[in-house]
């Protein structure tokens, strides 16, 4: 029999889990894999869509969608909304499911390393915002026949910003379309009224209304006057809320001088519509490009994106800018990000790029600084070179 004194055991409180992100189940894949084909005979003769174009068409990023495709690891129930809406569908709790996670799981998805390339995903945990800039264009696009136009040397993160204004848009319920000129086929950009007839054609798909060409395209009028009734006539006058219209990477314009000038007479025209009739106002436009010294070379105010609109020009990261990002990374809290941002001048591409390659031990921030960027070796090499190309 013993005697001795009771104790009182204290149990461990169970362990928080992390949530893990969402997955399609066989039905949701299925209804996505549907409307995808759909969209494919209907808008690109039946040719199936590259990632690069579904990650233009749903503003997720390309290692995203693959997540999404491939049903093994769990994704941001936001993001399936997305891509659901990306195809006109509603996503349903049938969709999707949570799988379980198992014990020994603790990655940190905020530390995972994350390649740059391409536009920075919406749900990107490496965003970094660029002084309030965003601010700025959020509460421009709410202004009726606001222009928005940024312009930036390439990989400074033009279509990364421009994706985050449609996604605001789309949050106050606005019509939201976006038009790459780098993913259109340059045989729409021979002739200009062929490319206006095409455009109107598109906005009028993209918005489930009604297609009235030819019947209502006068030859005689031209095409940009018949574009401007088209779009009063069949398009604005048929909705109810405000259209958001995106062109981007409009530096591929250089190579057809003659439509290059025309398109922004046509801005400038739409631009002005809007200061002055209702319903125009409920047209607001976002365009992005570079180099602007090739765009401009026009004596003509009207044939050039000069004076457009709210200018939105991307600086390089700030020192602290370069701090949060590696903050973001995991990287170590004694990492010396002052050394690297004045190595890279504060380029926000090639900063990224480096923190991402130290995250993964790649290589080490002395090795980057001892290393000349202009070496074959360097891990900045793919990227100059493109860039003299």
């Amino acid at each position: 029999m013993s005697s001795g004194q009771g104790k009182t055991i204290m149990e461990k409180p169970e362990k928080q889990r992390r949530r893990r992100g969402v997955v399609l189940t066989p039905t949701g894949l299925e209804k996505l894999l549907t409307a995808k084909q759909e969209a494919e005979y209907r808008d690109n003769r039946g040719h199936r869509f590259t990632l690069e174009v579904l990650s233009e068409k749903t503003l997720l990023g390309v290692d995203t969608l693959m997540k999404v495709f491939a049903c093994e690891s769990g994704v941001d129930k936001q993001t399936l909304k997305h891509c659901f809406q990306a195809f006109n569908l509603t996503l349903e709790n049938s969709d999707y499911y949570r799988p379980s996670l198992p014990e020994t799981d603790t990655i940190n998805p905020q530390l995972l390393p994350e390649l740059p390339e391409g536009q920075v995903p919406l749900d990107s945990p490496f965003y970094i915002n660029r002084n309030n800039l965003e601010q700025t264009c959020y509460q421009e696009i709410l202004r009726g026949g606001s222009l928005i136009r940024i312009n930036a040397a390439r990989k400074m993160g033009k279509t990364s910003l421009m994706t985050r204004i449609i996604n605001y848009a789309q949050q106050q319920q606005y019509h939201t379309l976006y038009f790459s000129f780098r993913l259109a086929e340059s045989s729409i950009f021979q002739d200009l009224n062929h490319w206006l007839r095409w455009l109107c054609v598109s906005i009028s798909r993209q918005l489930d209304l009604d297609n009235h060409l030819p019947q209502n395209w006068d030859e005689f009028l031209g095409g940009k006057i018949n574009c401007k009734i088209y779009l009063e006539k069949h398009i604005l006058s048929h909705l109810d809320r405000p259209l958001v219209i995106a062109f981007d990477d409009l530096e591929y314009l250089l190579s057809y001088p003659q439509l290059r000038e025309e398109f922004f007479s046509i801005l400038h025209l739409w631009h002005e519509e809007g200061k002055n009739k209702p319903l125009w106002q409920k047209l607001r436009l976002i365009v992005a490009y570079s180099p602007a010294h090739e765009l401009g070379k026009t004596s003509d105010t009207y044939q050039s994106p000069f004076g457009l609109g709210l200018p939105i020009e991307l600086p390089n990261f700030t020192s602290a800018q370069v701090r949060e990002l590696s903050q973001r990374q995991g990287l170590d809290q004694n990492f010396d990000y002052e050394k690297l941002w004045i190595f890279l001048g504060g380029n926000p591409y090639l900063i990224r790029l480096a923190c991402y390659h130290i995250a993964r031990g790649n290589c080490t921030l002395e090795t980057i600084l001892a290393t000349s960027i202009e070496e074959e070796s360097n891990i900045f090499a793919d990227h100059l070179k493109r860039h003299r190309n």
